[in-house]
């Protein structure tokens, strides 16, 4: 079952490390357990971002966007 997100954010398009540090802060909006929708470019900003926000203690899962995309979803867990 895919996650109903709280919120949605388009970053495709924008470079690293602003994404990441975007994603983060729109996490930090979020109530504990909510979910947040990123779009991100396929490559190294899907890594950075699901990575670093793996390290922060959050859920990340992620699933084909469209145009050759990413979606990740994140629940805010910490």
């Amino acid at each position: 079952m895919t996650p109903d997100p709280t919120a949605v954010l388009d970053l495709r398009g924008t470079p690293c490390p602003l994404n990441f540090i975007r994603s983060k802060l729109a996490l930090e909006k979020l109530e504990l357990g909510a979910w947040l929708q990123v779009e991100l470019d396929a490559g190294e900003p899907e890594q950075m971002v699901a990575s670093g926000l793996r390290e922060a203690g959050h859920r990340v899962e992620g699933q084909p966007g469209e145009g050759g995309g990413v979606r990740l979803l994140i629940q805010r867990l910490g």
